[in-house]
């Protein structure tokens, strides 16, 4: 039986109990020699411990990935799902998420592997910093994400802006 509430509630998925919440923190990471990815064992925990995980470019037009349980890409397709099929906006949409968005398998050890084209569509060499954005995971190729320095000055407008 899967349910999850993503409020901080543990919940059981028949393997085992996991606490799922908020996505926080930063996390740098080297590729391996297979390129892949590993997915921090605090954040696969809040996300549920998924068996795969969806992965686009940023909407936000921000160089990074961002990364979904798939509870939380549900959540975002849930009005799509209801779009018409004659509806040629959500057509076009559906058609170029499609296109550049990948469904991943996780591992046993939390890797993933991100195709070369996603990857090198935000500039990623080889080290790669995944950042908790909340309810995803955001994947910055090293260097390229906000600095600390600048996420503590521009934290409070931002938070006027959206009426945090």
């Amino acid at each position: 039986m899967k349910s999850h509430e993503v409020s901080g509630k543990v919940v059981d998925e028949g393997k085992a109990s996991v606490k799922v919440g908020s996505l926080l923190g930063s996390y740098p990471h080297r590729l391996d020699p297979k390129r892949r990815v590993t997915i921090p064992a605090v954040l696969r925990s809040r996300m549920g411990m998924p068996d795969i995980v969806y992965v686009m470019p940023s909407l936000s037009g921000r160089k990074c990935l961002e990364v979904f349980s798939p509870e939380a890409f549900e959540m975002r397709l849930d009005e799509l799902n209801k779009a018409a099929l004659t509806d040629e906006a959500s057509a076009d949409f559906v058609t170029l998420i499609g296109r550049v968005s990948e469904t991943l398998d996780v591992d046993v050890q939390g890797r993933i592997r991100i195709s070369d084209a996603l990857l090198e569509h935000i500039g990623v060499a080889r080290d790669v910093v995944i950042v908790g954005a909340v309810n995803r995971l955001q994947v910055w190729a090293a260097g390229n994400e906000p600095s600390l320095n600048e996420a503590f000055d521009r934290l409070t407008q931002s938070a006027r802006t959206i009426n945090f």
